[in-house]
Formats: structure tokens, C-alpha cells, sequence
């Protein structure tokens, strides 16, 4: 029998996984694309004839969810579709843990977007068909990195090496998220361009830095016209690239005498509304003038609202429409390899290494002690209370006696707790964690400081 796959984060994509992808839809563009139009799907098979594909959308969309839908009717499936939150169940207080079972009685699969970090993987946690990720709230983008990195191969022969420049709201898109991991994971070059105040997440910057072995850097002082550079990542090939990083000065100008493409994102007011996010930056011909953007691709998300100059479509370095684009046949392969429809290939369990939130985990059912940080998580939900508890990833930290908390759902890291022991009423410094088996998790809890330790009637060890 089929293992059911979900794709909740572009990790749960083994390199291999990934290239598979873009091999197929590469092969679909040539058997059925549109002769005027390289990048367009303009024909349509019937390897999926038969199946149902369910888009539940939470939030709006137009790419993701249109994409997703052409790409299962192109494949010959059939597409039932649930895009107002105002007209579905939720609005009646159903959760989502009860839609996507009672779903997967009408559907052979689910793409989901919802507001909520980790809803995506709450989803998977309650359905027997297989669930993709079409955006979880901040969290991650999946299939939209997919397109992204489909886009660079197309105009470069590899990922390895190249210099790509992120600018905009890095903290509140999970389009970057998805995005800035997968560049990593593929060796390429990080030049981080945000908005004041719209720098990556903590817990994004660390596992750049700790698990994806990236070099990280600041610019020098003097960057001139660089000046809003924030940071620059650059990924280490071996180890022991780690003991030769060169000065400051010299990753600057490896990292921004050529930029292959700049990647474009709008400002996420969705996210924080009625905050005042003060100047954001615009993209147009002046801020592409240096030589080092002379062959660079423009690349956005899309939608875009005001950061990306119009008068640039026109500009042969504009390569966003294409983009978006090629969000048909990448879904169309990653619908045919996920659903076993391509007997050659198979989506196999993705190896550890790349993510190890595939650790250990600490679950608390009964709701007593530490909660997820981000006040956005899916486990903060109030219409999913019932259905979901905290549970975390015990993750060690790299050359570090301490380990952190990830959370499972979110992602989110929490650095500083105490762990209490049940039966004595006691609790200690997080550290203690290191002596703990698995099986010893059940006699403990985690809480976020001494004070709310004691607050549930635990008190200091002696």
C-alpha cells in the first residue's frame, strides 16, 4: 500500500525529491505545452483521470489555488473547491482538524492555506490522503519555493553558487521562509536586502546558520550603495569551511559584485495590521542601475502593490510573470509524483539531515505547562483546542551542551525554559534535559521560567 506523503514544509522534500519535480514538469512543458508559449501548459493528459483534488483556501488567493485547480483539470482530475471562509463550516465553529476529515471522504487530496502557522501540519495529523501546504500563516510556502527554484534552473545551469538577493518584508513572508532554506540547501549565495524592521526571524537566521551550515556576515561600514544589505549568507560546501571564513570585506564583494536575481517581496500587513511599518522599499530601474544587477532576474511572488515598479515589465531582466507561470506544470508534477500516478518514480521518506526537527518530541495533552511562543501558532487556535496540544522537537544546539524546544506545528524555537519533574514537585534549569530518554517525558514538564513553574505548585530542586 501507497504511504500517504504531505508536504507541510519545502523540508519535508528530499534535493532529490525536488529534482524529480523539475524533471517531470520539464517533461510536461515539452509533451504539453503551448508552441507560442515556452513556460505555458497549453494541452492536457489524462494520468489523473478519476481522482478529486480538494483546495481548501482560508485566506485569499488567486495563483496558488488557480495553479493548483488548472493543474489537476491539465492531469484530467476532477477539482472541488472551498475558497470563503465566510460561506464554510468554520464560520460555524468547525475546526480544521474536522474539515479536512470529513474532506478526505470526498477528495484524493488536499491543498490547504490557512492564517495559522502550522496548520499545515495540523492538517496532516488528521487526514488520510495527502496534504500540501498552499500557506500556513507566516510559516512556510512549499510549492511556491518549488516554482522559485524551477525559475533560477531554467535560466541557470545550477543553483550551486549563485548570489541571490532577497529584499522586502523577510520576516512576515513565508514564500522566504520556504525559499531562503531550500537556497541553502542547494548551495547557493544569501544577500539579504529587508525592509527596516522586516529582518528574517530569529528562528529562521539560526537554522540558516546552525543546521544549513551557512556563513553568516555583516557588511562592512563603508558598503556605499550596498548600504541596505543586512546580512549575507554564504553556505559552506564542507565543514571545515567553517574554521576559513574570510573577512567581512571580501564575502561583501564575492557576494555582491554579480547578483544572478533579485527576489522581490511585498509588505505582509496581513500579518501585523494596524502596525505602522514606515518606508518600504521600491524596486525600479534606478535600483537596478548598478553592474551588478546587469544580468539579474527580477523575481516576485506576486501579488505586488507598489515595490515593484510597472514600468519594469517590459525590462528583458523581468522574469516574475514566467514565474508565476510555471506554477502549472511544477504542480502538475508534484500532484503526479505524490499520488504514485508515475510508477518510475516515487516520492520516498524524506532522509534526515536537513531538518532536525525530526528528533525526539515532548508532548503535553493536557495543556499544563509550556506553551508555543508564537502567539499565531495553530495550537493557540481556539477552534482547535480540542484537537491539538503542545508538542515539540527537542533539538541540540550545534557545538552546545543546551538544546532548544522547536516547536512541531510552527517551527517556532523557544530557548529559555525550566524542566519540572511530576512526582517530586521540583524543577530545574532547562539543561537538565540532556540526561532525559525519551520514555522519561511522561515525568516531566516543561515550563517557560521559574515563576510559572511555581505557579503550578512546583518548587526549586535543592
Amino acid at each position: 500500500m501507497r504511504a500517504t506523503r504531505h508536504i507541510a514544509s519545502i523540508n519535508d522534500l528530499s534535493n532529490e525529491e525536488i529534482g524529480a519535480v523539475f524533471e517531470l514538469a520539464l517533461s510536461y512543458l515539452d509533451t504539453l505545452g503551448d508552441p507560442a508559449i515556452p513556460h505555458r501548459i497549453g494541452k492536457s493528459t489524462e494520468i489523473a483521470s478519476g481522482l478529486v483534488l480538494a483546495t481548501l483556501f482560508f485566506e485569499p488567493s488567486t495563483r496558488t489555488r488557480l495553479s493548483f485547480e488548472s493543474a489537476m483539470n491539465r492531469l484530467g482530475g476532477r477539482v472541488i473547491s472551498s475558497a470563503d471562509p465566510a460561506t464554510s463550516s468554520t464560520a460555524k465553529g468547525e475546526s480544521l482538524a474536522d474539515t479536512v476529515r470529513v474532506v478526505s471522504n470526498y477528495a484524493d487530496l488536499i491543498v490547504i492555506r490557512h492564517p495559522r502557522d502550522g496548520a499545515a501540519r495540523l492538517a496532516a495529523e488528521y487526514c488520510p490522503v495527502p496534504v500540501i501546504n498552499g500557506g500556513d500563516g507566516g510559516h512556510e510556502h512549499p510549492t511556491q519555493t518549488l516554482c522559485d527554484l524551477f525559475t533560477l534552473k531554467q535560466k541557470n545551469t545550477s543553483l550551486k553558487g549563485l548570489n541571490i538577493a532577497i529584499a522586502g518584508d523577510l520576516r512576515g513572508s513565508r514564500t522566504i521562509h520556504s525559499f531562503v532554506y531550500a537556497l541553502a540547501r542547494f548551495g547557493a549565495n544569501l544577500v539579504l536586502m529587508p525592509a527596516k524592521g522586516l529582518e528574517l526571524p530569529s528562528h529562521v537566521d539560526r537554522r540558516l546558520r546552525e543546521e544549513f551550515r551557512c556563513i553568516m556576515a555583516k557588511p562592512p561600514a563603508d558598503a556605499g550603495e550596498s548600504g541596505n544589505i543586512d546580512a549575507l549568507y554564504v553556505t559552506a560546501k564542507e565543514p571545515h569551511q567553517l574554521s576559513l571564513i574570510p573577512e567581512n570585506v571580501d564575502i561583501h564583494v564575492k557576494l555582491t559584485s554579480r547578483i544572478d536575481a533579485l527576489y522581490v517581496t511585498r509588505l505582509q500587513k496581513e500579518r501585523e495590521p494596524g502596525r505602522n511599518y514606515g518606508e518600504y522599499p521600491t524596486v525600479d530601474a534606478e535600483f537596478l542601475k548598478g553592474p551588478q544587477y546587469s544580468k539579474t532576474s527580477v523575481m516576485h511572488p506576486l501579488p505586488r502593490v507598489g515595490e515593484l515598479d510597472r514600468k519594469f515589465d517590459s525590462d528583458v531582466r523581468a522574469s516574475y510573470f514566467e514565474q508565476a507561470s510555471y506554477g502549472v506544470p511544477i504542480r502538475m508534477a508534484l500532484i503526479t509524483l505524490i499520488m504514485g500516478l508515475a510508477k518510475e518514480k516515487s516520492l520516498t521518506r524524506y532522509p534526515n539531515g536537513f531538518s532536525t526537527s525530526k528528533s525526539v518530541h515532548y508532548e503535553d495533552p493536557l495543556r499544563e505547562g509550556l506553551a508555543c511562543g508564537n502567539a499565531n501558532c495553530i495550537t493557540h487556535d481556539p477552534l482547535e483546542q480540542a484537537s491539538i496540544h503542545p508538542k515539540f522537537a527537542i533539538v541540540p544546539a550545534p557545538n552546545s551542551s543546551k538544546s532548544i524546544l522547536r516547536c512541531h506545528y510552527c517551527e517556532t524555537d523557544i530557548d529559555d525554559f525550566v524542566l519540572a519533574q511530576r512526582q517530586a514537585h521540583t524543577f530545574t534549569t532547562g539543561a537538565a534535559i540532556q540526561s532525559l530518554s525519551a520514555k522519561d517525558f511522561a515525568q516531566h514538564l516543561f515550563f517557560s521560567d521559574g515563576k510559572a513553574a511555581k505557579a503550578a505548585g512546583y518548587f526549586p530542586a535543592k
